[in-house]
């Protein structure tokens, strides 16, 4: 037997050979499980509170998952998926020069809050439409909102959008109706669902803007020579009724005084009466008095003969009185 028959590296070779094996299988097996596990990791989908995904299988979507958790697929690339949003989201068009039905130009920018719903088909029409791109979904909103602004503008006065009294303002029903021309459009067209359109800003072009002080300048003069004429009437009908009534009160207390002093004539001629009666004398002395109080008074002189009436009476005495 030869030398190299018993060299060192021949004993060695013989004890590595099943260690080797060993070793290769382990880094198989764990390569393998390794393998495994990531094929499994790329087959669970986790969903979301807020977003849907579609799972697309060789690029066609078959199916949509919505609700939020964990949810299984065939491994890539068989199946992939595709994230879609659902978050509202809001697009505003800008200032619109838009034309009311009185023919008068006002400046409007409005936003809407949009978002795709949480329903399949919808998700689906989305995603076919528009890209699952959230900007172009954005622009076409705006364009949607922009084109039906200036119909909705023409079905409304310039005094239902701008208006100093609060009372005839009717911003409400202008959104309200621009909602409803949009809304259904969006959702058919592109499975967008409208939650609200509102006005963000509203003014008025410079043309428009003097026109409407004009005008709003000649309806408060309007007003205001309307409500002064008003005013002069009622004054000039409360001053008649108060001249009317003055006059009524005034005759009737003329005739409630002549009635009184007729009375009193009538009491006094009685009383004149009986006294002339009871004593003729007395009563021509006291007649006589009477009327010589009214002829004079305290700062009057006159001179008259003492035998005429009605002085007569103060050196002759009562009547049928005797003699000094």
């Amino acid at each position: 037997m030869s030398a190299h028959d018993f060299s060192p590296e021949d004993d060695d070779d013989e004890p590595k050979g099943p260690r080797a094996r060993v070793r290769m299988t382990v880094r198989t097996v764990v390569a393998s499980l390794i393998v495994i596990i990531a094929v499994l990791v790329t087959c669970v989908v986790m969903v979301p509170a807020d977003e849907a995904v579609v799972i697309s299988r060789l690029g066609n979507p078959v199916r949509v998952i919505t609700k939020p958790g964990l949810a299984f697929k065939w491994f890539y690339p068989i199946e992939s998926t595709i994230p879609v949003k659902l978050q509202l989201q809001t697009s505003s068009t800008g200032l619109q020069d838009v034309g009311t039905r009185d023919n008068l130009r006002v400046l409007v920018q409005t936003y809407t809050a949009w978002r795709v719903p949480n329903d399949p088909e919808h998700i689906l029409k989305y995603l076919r439409t528009l890209r699952n791109q959230p900007d172009e979904a954005a622009m076409q909103v705006r364009n949607f909102v922009s084109a039906r602004m200036h119909t909705t503008a023409s079905n409304f006065n310039f005094s239902d959008l701008v208006n100093p009294d609060p009372a005839a303002v009717h911003i409400d029903a202008f959104e309200q109706q621009l909602r409803g021309q949009v809304s259904p459009q969006l959702l058919q067209s592109y499975g967008i669902e409208v939650s609200q359109v509102g006005v963000e800003r509203m003014t008025l072009p410079e043309l428009t803007l003097a026109a409407t002080v004009n005008r709003m300048a000649a309806e408060r003069e309007i007003a205001a020579a309307q409500a002064t004429a008003e005013g002069a009437k009622r004054a000039a009908q409360i001053t008649s009724d108060a001249e009317v009534y003055a006059t009524e009160t005034v005759a009737t207390a003329r005739r409630q005084a002549s009635q009184t002093i007729a009375g009193g004539e009538v009491a006094a001629a009685r009383v004149y009466a009986g006294a002339y009666n009871a004593n003729p004398g007395l009563y021509t002395t006291l007649r006589s008095l009477d009327t010589a109080s009214k002829v004079m008074g305290p700062n009057t002189t006159v001179i008259l003969r003492t035998d005429s009436a009605p002085f007569k009476v103060l050196s002759d005495g009562p009547s049928g009185a005797a003699p000094r």
